[in-house]
């Protein structure tokens, strides 16, 4: 049994070991190929992110889902570089939106170069997706559209908050189905679609993608709160400093409203003040790594990784889709 880095996959089988190594061997030359430009700035600004390196969540998934048809029909590659090069993309408006510092252990590349120079250069990386999906068809191009569609909306959604009338962790649940789960479902689908599988698996791995998105994203959210070093190269604690309301966060205002215990209510006080102070913010980390609210967040993360697994019931048995259900017991390890 290997392990597919750099998201620490166990791959059981040493023939699809070889071709997921491939396959994203090849996904990493020609992300430097699509962010190669004539302009040598925008060669270093466009490979910053790709170089910093990253799960490659996505591009594995798509080669995962390609086993179900012809893994090495010419589409796969492509269509798993256009995918990790939207994700990408999306990370430089971000990091803008957020006035992000610090991404994968590295500077931001608005830090770096500026606010406009990083939104210029995720465009471009939009850019060069689309000249790659455009020699994989229509259908490609229909499927990543939709998906780019939803993930806008959940970024706005996100922007815009909830309605006071609303339900905040649903509402925060359907921002990240879009935000997240829409492109790790499409990742899914180009897999399968491109290595022209049956539609009910492209389907399948569709619905899969979704709900391990959601949940890739839940164990993040609880990474951010418990974790010593995050894995994504950001301080622990930083979407509480930057006021982004993740789940474990929610939770504790849910627990809060409902029961209205002092402690909780101080907490909520806590968050609800300056967290650029370093006392306070240590002090509001230390009191959320011990609430139940955290607990009850990866029990959510659980639940979604378990839905996950519970949509490959329909594939057939084998490598590939042992490799999928140990997918969501990777994600879900990520929150442990």
């Amino acid at each position: 049994m290997t392990v597919v880095e750099p998201f620490g996959l166990n791959v059981r089988d040493q023939a699809l070991e070889a071709d997921v190594q491939a396959g994203l061997a090849a996904v990493e030359a020609g992300l430097l190929d699509a962010t190669k430009s004539e302009v040598p700035f925008i060669t270093e600004a466009a490979q910053h992110l790709v170089r910093a390196g990253g799960k490659r969540f996505r591009p594995l998934l798509v080669m995962l889902a390609a086993q179900f048809g012809d893994p090495y029909a010419p589409g796969v590659v492509p269509s798993a570089v256009v995918v990790e090069l939207t994700h990408l993309a999306t990370l430089y408006h971000d990091d803008v939106m957020d006035e992000a510092d610090v991404r994968r252990g590295v500077a931001s590349a608005n830090a770096r170069w500026g606010n406009s120079l990083a939104v210029l250069t995720g465009d471009f990386l939009f850019a060069r997706a689309s000249h790659i999906l455009a020699d994989l068809g229509p259908d490609a191009i229909r499927v990543q559209a939709e998906a780019f569609e939803r993930l806008v909306t959940g970024q706005i959604l996100e922007t815009a908050g909830s309605r006071e009338d609303s339900d905040p962790v649903a509402h925060y649940l359907d921002v990240l189905g879009g935000k997240t789960g829409s492109l790790v479902a499409v990742s899914g689908r180009m897999g399968a679609m491109m290595a022209g599988a049956d539609e009910r698996v492209v389907d399948t791995l569709t619905q899969y993608g979704e709900r391990l998105g959601v949940a890739f994203q839940l164990a993040d959210d609880v990474l951010d709160i418990a974790s010593d070093s995050h894995e994504s190269g950001k301080t622990p604690g930083t979407d509480l400093r930057e006021g982004v309301p993740t789940l474990p966060v929610l939770r504790l205002r849910e627990q809060a409203a409902a029961h209205r215990r002092p402690d909780d209510l101080e907490l909520v006080e806590l968050l609800d003040g300056d967290l650029a102070d370093d006392a306070r913010h240590a002090e509001v980390l230390s009191r959320l790594r011990v609430h139940p609210a955290l607990e009850r967040a990866r029990q959510d993360t659980l639940r979604y990784a378990e839905e996950a697994r519970a949509m490959l019931a329909p594939l057939p048995e084998g490598p590939a889709r042992a490799a999928l259900e140990d997918l969501c017991n990777a994600v879900v390890h990520r929150a442990g």
